[in-house]
């Protein structure tokens, strides 16, 4: 029987949904009574313990404060650390937030074995403690303005030099590097600078940009959610020089999203739906996104990794993140539109990608996206899976999350106010009320969520808007004002976007310390990679650039080395990213993918069948590279299926299939009323437990069918189908190298 029509659902429902929302009310408002009481007694404590509070540790407070740039803050902070002599919990080494005694054994045996020129002694030690939080050095307690610990400070420039040291050395040969600092790059992951969210709040962002962009410390790889995505975009596209010159506060002048009459936009939303309009927005963008520039175009352009997060029109479909990767002929515009289409606010929107002509067409048979921080605000899984990021820094502007944020015992850069940094906000109960309550509010809307309770409002599931991750290994959330409120469907003025890149820079500045030791340790890494594959380009260019299997250096052979994109000089960038996944992806496409985990040309294999890598199976080559030919390389395979006979047991799974001549006329037999008929013969069905053969397309390419990739993307049959039909890998005879190489062109601006 359907849950819709069971008396007990239909009875109770709706008394149910009032009761928890009259709890969910109730926890709220003690929440908020919670939080002023700690506001308060903190502000008690700080003029209890400084009578004299226009006396120095006032001035120096409002002088943090007040700081104008990085330099006049750290130079204020480290005065406030000295005066209220929180130096002195610096130079004690024991703290039980981290394995401060392992700690302290390899920051020595690094020193010893570095002086003793033991340099595969010290890379030993290097593989062990190259770790994300190793000993929990990212996650101990700060109880100072600026710095932590005096031996996690002076473990990271040991490692720095450590490393230094590893790449210098003379002692390991090429391969030796190559392995450990493609390892420790895996090991150790990168870092991403994640945008939330959050309509007019998101101009806070733009103070958190100019902050990382002035101290070099802007990551490559850069998220954002509606809002947010807007400012990662305006970021992907441009250089560091013309960001720093569009930073500024007249870039009030090019937001203009909300200067529509309050007569024109209900007028609108009473027609449409949505109080804005998407052709509107969408002229608007191009100057954020340079134009309809692609995710592919923004990346060649600047080195930097654009991601923007989206949701399917269809409720069950999973979230989407676009990047040059998942969508490289994707516009951006598009996707900006997409990821800010709020219920109410801009309706669901087509993705439009760009072809090699120039020509704009669909994108995703023209499937329908709007916001993606309605389910993944920060899609810390995907960035984790795509460019292994194991360091997000989430810059948190959310108005419906940004009061529930609250350190409990003080953040990088901003301690506890009494007990010199070692207490709890308020005391301990407040604290521990504050916690509970939180931990309430978040099991009554799970309840919500689980038990379907809430129904559609505008086409849309709210129930786990509450519900996500919203915060990253490091997380900044800018001081608001009650007055952004009412103002957070409103266009920011010079003045105003002033204010906020400051509040938005001042926020990030107790943060940018323990940002810098991680960025130390990722450049040391890159440089020791950009090293060994100068070293590898310098080899092959004095011999033949195909083979250098007949080259020895220290006693060994010169292997073809695999060790990510290449990376084009720019001395203004920061780190890039360095990973193989992203050269494969961009080198060869698909043929990567579908090639990953089989064996070398020149490795033994069992049968004498040919495999994809021995027919220029590449770029140039690959089917699924072009959009275009994508599609006609699908419809022609089911043709070819249905003049073969698909699904006819007696056909032999290793017999070529023939290709049809040119005037010969294809007989279409689409007939197959089930997803499994229409799959080739030779496939069986998944999961099974007997062996499957390979699959012959009659042109010397052969795939073995258990290797066949699976997506859990899909989200509807159609999709599947394709899915299906990839797998197969059958190269159509009609496909010419033209039409492919021309799937490839990218403007590069």
């Amino acid at each position: 029987m359907g849950r819709r029509s069971e008396w007990s659902f239909l009875v109770f429902r709706w008394p149910l949904l009032f009761l928890i929302f009259i709890l969910i009310a109730l926890q709220f408002g003690f929440y908020i009574l919670i939080r002023q009481l700690v506001n308060t007694k903190e502000w008690l404590l700080a003029c209890k313990f400084d009578l004299d509070w226009r006396g120095q540790k006032g001035l120096l407070r409002k002088r943090l404060r007040g700081a104008r740039t990085y330099e006049e803050w750290k130079e204020t902070a480290t005065m406030l650390d000295r005066y209220l002599k929180f130096d002195d919990w610096k130079k004690v080494d024991e703290d039980a937030f981290y394995d401060w005694k392992l700690l302290r054994k390899v920051n020595r045996s690094l020193k010893i074995l570095r002086e003793k020129q033991d340099v595969r002694g010290v890379l030993g030690v290097l593989e062990t403690c190259i770790r994300s939080n190793f000993v929990g050095v990212e996650s101990s307690r700060h109880q100072t303005f600026l710095g932590t610990k005096d031996l996690i400070e002076s473990y990271y420039t040991e490692l720095q030099t450590a490393l230094q040291f590893v790449r210098e050395s003379s002692e390991l040969s090429i391969e030796e590097k190559r392995k450990f600092f493609k390892n420790a790059s895996t090991n150790l992951g990168t870092s991403a600078l994640c945008l939330s969210g959050g309509a007019s709040f998101g101009y806070y962002h733009f103070g958190i940009v100019k902050a990382f962009l002035d101290a070099g410390l802007l990551p490559r790889v850069i998220a954002g959610t509606s809002a947010g995505g807007l400012v990662a975009a305006l970021v992907c596209t441009r250089t560091d020089a013309e960001l720093k010159a569009l930073l500024v506060p007249e870039l009030a002048e090019k937001l203009t999203a909300c200067e529509d009459s309050f007569n024109v936009w209900i007028k609108r939303f009473w027609v449409t739906g949505a109080r804005f309009d998407s052709v509107m927005w969408a002229r608007k963008c191009t100057f954020f996104t340079r134009g309809s520039m692609t995710f592919r175009e923004a990346y060649l352009r600047t080195g930097r990794i654009l991601n923007i997060s989206v949701v399917p029109a269809d409720r069950h479909a999973p979230t989407k993140l676009l990047n040059y990767m998942s969508a490289p002929d994707t516009i951006i515009w598009t996707a900006l539109l997409a990821s800010a289409a709020v219920p109410g606010i801009l309706n669901p929107v087509v993705l439009m990608q760009k072809l090699h002509d120039g020509h704009i067409v669909p994108w995703n048979w023209g499937s329908k996206f709007k916001d993606g921080s309605l389910r993944v605000d920060i899609p810390l899984q995907a960035l984790k899976m795509y460019f292994n990021v194991t360091h997000p820094v989430v810059s948190q502007v959310n108005p419906h999350v940004h009061l529930f944020f609250f350190a409990p015992r003080g953040s990088a850069g901003k301690p506890v106010a009494h007990r010199k940094g070692r207490g709890w906000r308020g005391n301990f109960l407040l604290s521990a009320a504050e916690q509970w309550l939180k931990l309430e509010l978040t099991k009554n809307f799970k309840v919500i969520r689980d038990l379907e309770l809430l129904p559609q409002l505008l086409g849309q599931d709210w129930s786990s808007v509450f519900l996500q991750r919203f915060d990253g290994a490091v997380t900044i959330w800018p001081r608001t004002r009650i007055l952004d409120w009412l103002h957070i469907l409103s266009d920011p003025d010079s003045a105003e976007l002033e204010r906020m890149m400051n509040v938005g820079q001042i926020a990030t500045w107790p943060k940018l310390h323990m940002i810098e030791n991680r960025f130390r340790i990722e450049n040391e890494i890159l440089m020791g990679r950009q090293a060994v594959r100068i070293a590898m380009d310098r080899i092959r260019s004095r011999t033949n650039a195909g083979d250098t299997r007949n080259i020895v250096i220290n006693g060994q052979a010169v292997p073809e080395p695999v060790t990510g994109s290449r990376l084009r000089a720019r001395p203004e960038s920061p780190i890039p990213l360095d990973s193989d996944t992203e050269r494969a992806f961009k080198d060869n496409g698909t043929a990567w993918f579908f090639r990953r985990g089989r064996p070398t040309a020149g490795a033994p294999r069992e049968s004498e069948t040919s495999t994809p890598y021995e027919n220029n199976y590449n770029n140039t080559t690959d089917p699924l590279r072009s959009p275009v030919l994508r599609r006609k390389w699908a419809s022609e395979l089911l043709d070819r299926n249905g003049d073969n006979g698909v699904g006819n047991s007696s056909a032999s799974p290793r017999t070529a299939t023939p290709e049809p001549s040119a005037d010969e006329p294809r007989q279409h037999t689409s007939n197959s009323s089930t997803f499994f008929r229409r799959l080739p013969g030779s496939l069986s069905i998944p999961f099974s437990g007997s062996h499957r053969p390979a699959i012959s397309s009659g042109r010397g390419l052969n795939v073995d069918a258990s290797e066949v990739p699976w997506s859990s993307e899909s989200s509807s049959e159609d999709e599947l189908d394709y899915l299906q039909q990839q797998s197969a890998l059958h190269l159509n005879a009609e496909f010419n190298e033209d039409a492919v190489s021309d799937g490839e062109g990218v403007d590069q601006d």
